[in-house]
C-alpha cells in the first residue's frame, strides 16, 4: 500500500497525540457539564448475544470497543485526516486478540496506552468491505479496560470523506471537508468495529486551520477552539451516548451558526445562513411534537448542518447535528419533512438501531411513520396525508421495479453492499407495516407500545425476530384474532404488500388528478392547470401522473404539450428540487431537448443521489438520445459528487475516461 503525503503539522501532531489525548481522556475534570439526559439502564445492560453482520469482520463476542478517543489533524493539502484512535477496549477474560474494520487507511502503529507496541495485521483486501486489522493484545481481564492507540491516516480516496474546493462552496474563498458514514464507511477514516450492532462513545480533538471550524456529531467543548500553533486551531468534542460507528460524523469549513430557540439552530456557510435560519423556524416545535408522542428527546441540543450541494443524501441523522443537503431550502418550508425525518432517527435508529444493514427497515420504516406524525402534529393532518400518498405512489413504483427478494423488509444483504437495501421498501414499506398495526389496534394503543418500544430498547442493537418477540409480547399479549389479522411475518418476510395493506388517499390531491387527467388525456391547455393555487405536494403529484397501463418507453404527452407545460408553467426555471425532479423525469422519457441545459445545471449543480441516481438511469434507458447526453454531463459533474453518488452512478454509466 502507498502512503498518502503528511505535512510537518501531521506529523508533529502524531508525535504529540498520546499527551493531547491524555487530556482529551480528562475532559470531565475541567470541561462543562453534560446537557445530555442520563443513560437509562438498557443503554449500559450486557448484550447477550450480537447477531452476525456479514458486513463488518469485528468479533464482539471475544473483544469490543467501547469508547474511541481521536486525536486528528485535517491536512487540505495532503486531503487526509492523520492521528491517532485510541480504543477503549474490553474482552472476554483471557482473550488476546481484537478485530477492527479497515478499509483504504495507512496503518503505521498500535501500541499500547504506555507507547509499548502492539502486534498487528492487515488482512486480505475485500472492495466492499475493506481489510480486517487484527491486534494482538495482552491477555484481556474481567471488568478491565485496555486502551489500543492506532497511529494512522486516512487517504485522500477516502469514501466517507469529501473534501471540496473553495470553489465548490458558497463561499468560493475557503475550502470543506464533511463525512457521510452510513452504511459502512466510518472505517475509511476511523479504525473501529464498524458495526451499527456495536455502539460505541466517543471523543475527539480535531486540528483545522484557523480560518476554519469544525463540529462534529457530538458537545462542542470549545466552541472559539484552541490554539495549536502554526496557524491552526483544535476542537474538542464529546459524545457520552453510546452510538452506532456510523453516526460519528465531521465537517470543517467556512461555518457559522443562528439560533432557532434554547436548543435547536442552523450551522452553514454565512452566505446561506439566514435563508437557512428563515426555512427552519419550526424545528423546536417539531422537537416539542416528537417528545409529546414518543418520550423524552434524549441527545440534549437538536441542531442542523446545511451541507454544500455535494452531500448525497437528503439528510443525515447524525446524533445532535443533522447533516442536510441544501436542495431542502426551498424557501416556503415546503420540504421540511426532510427535517421531520431526521429528527424521528433520534429514536428511531439513533436510539433504538437496526443491530446489522439486513434489517434496515428497522430504522428507517418507523422513522418515515414518526415523521409523518410529527408533520401530523405541526402542519396538520392534510399535508401529512399527502406526504404518506406520495410516499404511498414511490412503494409501488419501487415494487415493480425490484426482485421480489429484495421487496422483503428482512433482507439478505451477505456479499452485497448494504446500500443495495436502501430503497423505498425499507422506508415505505415499513412505515406502511407501522400503519396497518395502529389502523387495526387503533392509534392510543399504538403508541402506548411504541413509546414502550423506545423506552425498553433505549441503546440496544435491535432485529427483526427481537422487534417481533417486543410487538407479541407487549401489543398482540397472545392474542390469536389480533395476530392473525396483523400478518406480521407475512409483513417482514414475504415479498410485496401483504393483503390487510390499505392505500392512503387524499381529497387534496383530487382536483390534481383532474387537472392531470384534462391536461395529459384529454389534451387540455396547460393554462387551465390550477397550479399557483398549489402546494409542492400537489406540484408533485400532477408532474408524477402516468397512464394506467403505460407501457415502458412509451410517450404519454406530444411534443406540443410538453412545450406548452413548460412555457406555461416555466418548470426548466424552477427552484424546488422535488418540483424540478418530477419535471426532469418527464421531460427525459420523451427526448425532450428544451429540458437538456436544465438537467444538465441540476446535475452539475448537486450530488444527492436520490436525484442523481435516477436522473442518469432515465437517460441511460433513452439509448441513442440519452446515454451519450449522460457521459457527457456525466463527465463534468463527477468530481463535485461524494464517493456514495459516484459508486452509484459509475455501476450505471462507467467511469469517463481518465477518472
Amino acid at each position: 500500500m502507498t502512503r498518502s503525503r503528511l505535512s510537518l503539522a501531521a506529523l508533529l501532531a502524531a508525535t504529540v497525540s498520546l499527551g493531547a489525548l491524555a487530556a482529551c481522556d480528562q475532559m470531565g475534570a475541567k470541561d462543562p457539564k453534560s446537557d445530555m439526559p442520563p443513560l437509562p439502564a438498557s443503554a449500559t445492560a450486557p448484550i447477550a448475544a450480537y447477531p452476525q453482520d456479514v458486513h463488518s469482520y469485528a468479533q464482539p463476542q471475544v473483544a469490543r470497543v467501547k469508547h474511541v478517543a481521536l486525536d486528528l489533524v485535517a491536512d487540505f493539502n495532503a486531503k487526509t485526516l492523520s492521528g491517532t484512535a485510541t480504543l477503549d477496549v474490553t474482552g472476554e477474560p483471557g482473550a488476546t486478540t481484537l478485530v477492527l474494520d479497515t478499509r483504504d487507511l495507512d496503518i503505521r502503529a498500535v501500541r499500547d496506552d504506555k507507547g509499548a507496541a502492539l502486534p498487528f495485521q492487515l488482512g486480505a483486501s475485500d472492495p466492499i468491505l475493506g481489510q480486517a486489522l487484527t491486534i494482538t493484545t495482552p491477555a484481556f481481564v474481567a471488568g478491565k479496560v485496555q486502551k489500543i492507540v492506532v497511529d494512522y491516516s486516512t487517504r485522500p480516496t477516502a469514501a466517507a470523506l469529501q473534501w471540496l474546493t473553495p470553489a465548490q462552496t458558497a463561499g468560493g474563498k475557503l475550502p470543506f471537508l464533511f463525512s457521510q458514514g452510513q452504511a459502512i464507511l466510518t472505517r475509511t477514516w476511523i479504525p473501529t468495529q464498524d458495526s451499527p450492532g456495536i455502539r460505541q462513545t466517543y471523543s475527539a480533538r480535531i486540528v483545522t486551520p484557523d480560518t476554519l471550524k469544525a463540529v462534529m456529531s457530538a458537545e462542542m467543548l470549545t466552541p472559539e477552539g484552541e490554539s495549536a500553533g502554526q496557524g491552526q486551531k483544535a476542537w474538542r468534542f464529546r459524545m457520552t451516548n453510546p452510538v452506532p460507528p456510523y453516526l460519528i460524523a465531521i465537517g470543517v469549513g467556512d461555518l457559522a451558526f443562528a439560533s432557532e430557540d434554547g436548543r435547536t439552530g442552523v450551522w452553514t456557510e454565512p452566505g446561506r445562513l439566514a435563508a437557512a435560519k428563515a426555512e427552519f423556524a419550526e424545528v423546536g416545535q417539531m422537537v416539542t411534537a416528537a417528545e409529546g408522542l414518543y418520550g423524552p428527546y434524549a441527545w440534549g441540543r437538536y441542531d442542523l448542518l446545511i451541507l454544500p450541494p455535494s452531500f448525497p443524501f437528503g439528510g443525515m441523522e447524525n446524533p445532535r447535528l443533522t447533516f442536510a443537503t441544501p436542495t431542502v431550502v426551498a424557501g416556503d418550508k415546503s420540504l421540511v419533512s426532510l427535517v421531520a425525518h431526521e429528527l424521528a432517527h433520534s429514536w428511531s435508529g439513533n436510539l433504538v438501531t437496526n443491530a446489522t444493514w439486513n434489517d434496515f427497515w428497522l430504522n428507517e420504516g418507523f422513522t418515515t411513520y414518526f415523521q409523518n406524525r410529527i408533520m401530523e402534529a405541526v402542519y396538520g393532518a392534510d399535508r401529512a396525508q399527502q406526504e404518506r400518498v406520495l410516499g404511498w405512489d414511490s412503494l409501488q413504483s419501487e415494487l415493480k421495479a425490484l426482485p421480489a427478494a429484495d421487496t422483503r423488509l428482512h433482507l439478505d444483504l451477505k456479499g452485497r453492499d448494504p446500500d443495495e437495501g436502501m430503497t423505498d421498501i425499507a422506508y415505505e414499506k415499513g412505515a406502511a407495516f407501522l400503519e396497518t398495526i395502529e389502523r387495526i389496534v387503533g392509534r392510543p394503543a399504538f403508541d402506548v407500545w411504541l413509546k414502550g418500544y423506545f423506552q425498553r430498547n433505549a441503546f440496544r442493537p435491535m432485529t427483526t425476530d427481537l422487534f417481533l418477540q417486543d410487538i407479541r409480547a407487549n401489543l398482540v399479549k397472545g392474542d390469536a384474532a389480533l395476530e392473525q389479522r396483523l400478518m406480521l411475518d407475512q409483513w417482514v418476510y414475504q415479498p410485496g404488500l401483504p393483503s390487510n395493506a390499505v392505500a392512503p388517499t387524499s381529497q387534496a390531491f383530487d382536483q390534481v388528478d383532474n387537472a392531470a387527467k384534462a391536461f395529459f388525456a384529454d389534451r387540455g391547455p396547460a393554462s387551465a392547470i390550477p397550479w399557483s393555487g398549489w402546494n409542492t405536494q400537489q406540484r408533485q403529484r400532477f408532474l408524477n401522473w402516468r397512464p394506467a397501463n403505460l407501457r415502458d418507453g412509451a410517450d404519454w404527452l406530444t411534443t406540443q404539450q410538453l412545450d406548452d407545460l413548460q412555457k406555461t408553467l416555466n418548470l426548466n426555471a424552477q427552484g424546488n428540487a422535488e418540483v424540478l425532479f418530477s419535471w426532469l423525469q418527464v421531460a427525459v422519457a420523451h427526448r425532450y431537448q428544451p429540458a437538456v441545459p436544465a438537467l444538465e445545471t441540476f446535475l452539475t449543480s448537486m450530488g444527492r443521489r436520490k436525484f442523481v441516481l435516477p436522473l442518469f438511469a432515465s437517460l441511460w434507458a433513452e439509448g441513442d438520445w440519452g446515454r451519450p447526453i449522460a457521459t457527457r454531463i456525466y463527465a463534468r459533474a463527477r468530481p463535485g459528487y461524494h464517493a456514495v453518488t459516484v459508486n452509484s452512478v459509475d455501476a450505471l454509466v462507467g467511469k469517463p475516461a481518465g477518472a
